[in-house]
């Protein structure tokens, strides 16, 4: 049995996280498989409050100083320290000062860039880990806002080398080959990285039918794809959309009529309810690491149509799990033949989880990589 302590800082539940609830899931999963995993976190929700946040916040990115888990850390004196996410409650400073092992998952691209997707204006932007350091502070990457980007443009303006974290952990987690390539073409070497994928634990559904409907599940934000999608889906197929955002009006002015908005469902029912739609349908634009949603489709046996470009379609075409479609080719042609192939991809998408994404498959990758740091 191991003792390991798992560092997050949770980001605000107004905006729902991947992240938040990927951490809770591991959390649960290590004790399942023996291990003592004790959280050490900082939370957005308690921590907002104060008037002062948004400076002491800004303050503690752009230098790395200020809130550290040290002193629990030394409390707790575990056999492994677990970062997840350091932003924006927590500093970066102290991991130098961690003596023991420390492996660290990199769920985005906030050390290489300020809006942690690597996406601008409807593309993929590679200019801050490329060497232009301060583009994302000209464009105002983080929320719009040179002001609130300063902060982060400051702490990269060294790039990957100069990230505390990736400088100091021991194995650094990819959760994808897509988001370990673009890591390592920023700098981090190949040999300290390992690739580790999500897990989802969800039961053998029940034998159904398919539906005649499809599902996107999602933030309604730009880099989604999600607005995109709706202008070119066909007004004679019916689309469910799962998932509130900032672009939730203009998702609703160009959607055509077949496109019906459920707004966000609570998670356990949306699981519940993956295994009655058609398919998964996945337009992200950006390299996302790997979303917990494609992991949780191929577990309710539901196969997925993914635009090129993201981790998903890599994963698709890997696994044969779906089709993989190009922004510039028609779609309804595609959605035919997919309504038709589909319905028999149904088993093999649960056979595929089975085999690379369940909670025992992941505990034991995780073990073993926490045993080759000890």
């Amino acid at each position: 049995m191991l003792r390991i302590a798992l560092v997050h800082s949770f980001y605000a539940s107004g905006q729902p996280s991947g992240e938040n609830e990927a951490v809770r899931d591991q959390a649960r999963a290590l004790r399942a498989a023996g291990h003592e995993a004790v959280l050490v976190s900082a939370s957005t929700d308690e921590l907002q409050g104060s008037r002062l946040y948004p400076l002491r916040a800004a303050a503690r990115v752009a230098t790395g100083h200020g809130s550290s888990p040290l002193a629990r850390l030394h409390e707790l004196a575990p056999d492994v320290v677990h970062v997840h996410n350091l932003f924006p409650n927590f500093g970066r400073a102290w991991v130098r000062r961690w003596r023991g092992p420390l492996v660290a998952t990199l769920h985005n691209y906030r050390p290489l860039c300020a809006a942690a997707t690597l996406y601008r204006e409807g593309a993929a932007c590679t200019s801050c880990p490329d060497g232009d350091r301060w583009a994302g502070l000209r464009q105002g990457c983080y929320r719009g806002s040179r002001a609130a980007t300063a902060p982060l443009a400051w702490a990269g303006r060294a790039g990957a080398a100069g990230d505390p974290l990736l400088a100091r952990a021991d194995r650094l987690v990819m959760l994808s080959p897509l988001s370990r390539d673009t890591y390592v073409r920023a700098g981090v070497p190949r040999g300290r990285t390992a690739l580790v994928p999500n897990f989802a634990e969800l039961p053998r559904p029940a034998p159904a039918a398919a539906g005649d409907r499809w599902v996107f599940a999602g933030r309604l934000t730009r880099e989604k794809g999600i607005a995109e999608l709706l202008r070119i889906w066909p007004s004679d197929v019916g689309l469910d959309v799962v998932g509130d955002g900032e672009l939730a009006a203009e998702c609703r002015a160009v959607a055509p009529p077949s496109v019906a908005f459920h707004g966000s469902l609570d998670r356990v029912e949306l699981r519940a309810r993956l295994a009655s739609w058609r398919g998964l349908v996945f337009p992200s634009r950006w390299r996302e690491a790997a979303p917990l949603v494609y992991v949780e489709a191929l577990a309710a046996g539901l196969p997925v149509l993914a635009f090129d470009g993201s981790s998903v379609a890599d994963a698709v075409r890997a696994g044969g799990t779906g089709r993989v479609v190009d922004w510039d080719q028609p779609l309804g042609p595609v959605l035919k033949e997919a309504a038709e192939s589909f319905p028999g991809l149904r088993p093999h998408c649960r056979a595929v989880y089975e085999a690379e994404f369940t909670r025992e498959i992941w505990a034991r990758r995780m073990t073993a990589l926490y045993e080759s740091v000890l």
